[in-house]
């Protein structure tokens, strides 16, 4: 009897080591869609191929299990009211920038370089709407900091 529960378990947790796998192999672009996002800094503006975490099922995943990200693209997550955000890198293998923006899209706060895979949460230092992740030293590359503006044109506003 020993033996099939032992059997049972070593089945059970392949199984379900296949599927997170297979989650972990999601491609980005089937899992959310994407818009453009432009941020004002200092004397310049820059352009961000952005993929959309609306849902909350998308802002639970945001970028975990992540190898790579194209310089000029991030993730920006997008919530109904102002409140104060926290953010974690928890499976997320890159290093990133967290910028945290209010509704009207002034950068309130920024996280430089946050530590891949760690668990310590990185909260907006103002309650905010939005939150955008990009690879870990674009922000001070480009003078993005507290004060910059996202200006973001949801694609359905666009077309009515």
């Amino acid at each position: 009897m020993g033996w099939r529960l032992i059997r049972f378990s070593a089945i059970l947790a392949a199984l379900c080591l296949g599927t997170q796998s297979v989650h972990a192999q999601d491609r980005l672009e089937d899992a959310f869609d994407q818009d453009v996002l432009v941020v004002s800094a200092r004397s310049a503006c820059f352009r961000f191929d952005v993929f959309l975490a609306l849902t909350r099922e998308q802002q639970r995943r945001g970028l975990m299990f992540v190898r790579e990200l194209p310089a000029t693209t991030g993730m920006l997550f997008v919530y109904p009211e102002e409140r104060t955000l926290s953010i974690w890198m928890k499976n997320t293998f890159i290093p990133l920038d967290i910028v945290f923006a209010t509704a009207d899209g002034q950068v309130s706060s920024i996280y430089k370089d946050a530590t891949p895979q760690s668990l310590n949460s990185m909260s907006s230092q103002k309650p905010s709407s939005y939150v955008l992740e990009v690879n870990a030293g674009v922000t001070g590359a480009l003078g993005i900091e507290p004060g910059s503006i996202l200006i973001w044109e949801p694609a359905l506003a666009a077309s009515d």
